[in-house]
């Protein structure tokens, strides 16, 4: 795995979390609207949107630099719309880079002839 491809998986890792939570948020904020005089739909919604979006963002520039298949790429993306699934996402990324660091090492040391 290149630096380039490297930094784009990592790039989307770091927003999947966050996205995830601001999710969540914005679901407790769409009830607590509905049952209190509390809103603050506005604001998680634009925090969310955000972060959706730089999400998207991350998502399209991993794909093309990963060379995913269409079945991960798709993945990656219906986890994005799924209230808990960034967090999903996050620990599936760290997995694949970890393995790739790995396989890296293995490969400069001569261990792996790949």
């Amino acid at each position: 795995m290149d630096l380039k491809t490297a930094t784009a998986i990592r790039r989307l890792r770091l927003v999947s979390a966050p996205e995830a939570i601001s999710f969540l948020l914005l679901l407790v904020c769409s009830v607590l609207k509905r049952t209190t005089d509390f809103n603050a739909v506005p604001v998680m919604g634009m925090v969310h949107g955000v972060l959706f979006v730089l999400y998207v963002i991350f998502w399209a520039d991993a794909w093309n630099r990963a060379k995913w298949s269409q079945k991960t790429a798709a993945l990656y993306f219906v986890l994005s719309v799924l209230p808990a699934g960034g967090f999903f996402a996050e620990r599936k990324l760290r997995r694949e880079t970890e393995d790739a660091v790995i396989a890296s090492r293995a490969r400069k040391e001569g261990v792996v002839g790949a």
